[in-house]
């Protein structure tokens, strides 16, 4: 079955940086764009970042531009969220998720109704 495990979150000071990862099985994982969404209490949950399967192609929210960087590793099946200079405004639980099908891009999978499976998510706390 397809399976996700998202794993790297928890408590850092405004500024400072952390790497979350997401590990993926039960799909190739070649074939699949893979997206990290995040959510806070009273706020709309937000696709943050996308990475596309064919060509490679990324995909970042304006919030977090130029400060986050998202990756894909084939001989892990992991796929990578590295978050510099962080605000209190990123605290939130972040989720990794993929497309129900092969060969949706991420500018086709624009919000998370269109991702068909999700990890259970890991916590980012940012203090100020």
């Amino acid at each position: 079955e397809v399976q996700l495990q998202a794993s790297g979150g928890g408590l850092v000071q405004a500024g400072g940086s952390l790497r979350l990862s997401c590990a993926a099985s039960g799909f190739t994982f070649d074939d699949r764009a893979i997206g990290w969404f995040r959510q806070a209490p009273g706020k709309e949950r937000e696709r943050v970042s996308c990475i596309s399967s064919s060509d490679g192609s990324t995909y970042y929210a304006d919030s977090v531009r130029d400060r986050f960087t998202i990756s894909r590793d084939k001989t892990k099946n992991t796929v990578f969220l590295q978050m510099n200079s962080l605000k209190a405004e990123d605290t939130a639980v972040y989720y990794c998720a993929t497309t129900l099908w092969d060969d949706v891009s991420c500018t086709v999978a624009t919000i998370g109704g269109m991702y068909g499976y999700w990890g259970q998510g890991t916590q980012v706390t940012v203090s100020s």
